[in-house]
């Protein structure tokens, strides 16, 4: 395997990996300050942060990433996108509005091995070890796990309970907008990469590293659990 044949998956990966160390998993001081200020229905305000969460979420995007790393029909990114978004818009506004608490250190150690799973499966892994996993059982499973760890950190914060339900919807659209824009992006990326000469070669590459992310999350995360 030649290594300059590698080096566009290398650098896909690295962008990925890089996005992880770039942005902190939960919600900016200022946001946060912002969210815990204000009172009643605030649609739009919630509605952008929404998206900037999404837009902003190393973790959701490398699931998302290594959920269409191999999907070639539009039909087939829908469908797992959407099983990814009733997950995630579930447990979103359950975790928030029914006050479902959990250790957002383990919730978020179990969404670094959704990472790793997907990034395993991707490169034939479980193949070889002669297990079958549903993957659209697994996305749904994990997209519950997902809007779980969003709805940790919303609970961290003094949130007006004036206007909350309109405000975690608008918030949950935010984010569903911010997940079609970042996958939009993701999958011109994908497109172009794939009429490139080498892609199953550099593909295997990339995939790798996005295990290797998926490794470093958990292991911070049990380190922060384990610290706390």
């Amino acid at each position: 395997m030649n290594l300059i044949s590698l080096r566009p998956g290398f650098l896909a990966a690295l962008a990925l990996l890089g996005t992880s160390v770039a942005f902190a998993h939960g919600v900016a001081e200022g946001d946060a300050q912002f969210l815990e200020r204000v009172s009643g229905v605030q649609f739009l305000p919630y509605l952008y942060l929404g998206a900037k969460h999404m837009v902003t979420g190393y973790d959701h995007l490398l699931f998302l990433a290594g959920v269409i790393f191999f999907l070639y029909r539009l039909k087939d990114v829908a469908l797992y996108v959407t099983l990814f978004a009733v997950g995630h818009s579930t447990t979103l506004l359950l975790g928030v509005l029914a006050g479902i608490r959990a250790d957002p250190f383990i919730v978020d150690a179990i969404i670094g091995l959704s990472v790793v799973y997907k990034a395993f499966e991707n490169i034939g892994g479980f193949r070889r070890l002669g297990v079958r996993i549903d993957t659209r059982a697994a996305v749904l499973t994990f997209g519950f796990v997902h809007g779980f760890g969003l709805s940790t950190k919303l609970q961290d914060l003094a949130l007006a309970t004036d206007g909350l339900i309109p405000n975690m919807i608008a918030f949950n659209l935010g984010v569903e907008l911010g997940q079609f824009a970042a996958l939009a992006l993701i999958l011109i990326v994908f497109e172009l990469w794939r009429t490139r000469g080498g892609f199953l070669r550099q593909a295997y590459a990339a995939n790798v590293a996005i295990m290797a992310a998926g490794f470093v999350l958990f292991g911070y995360q049990l380190t922060g659990y384990a610290l706390s």
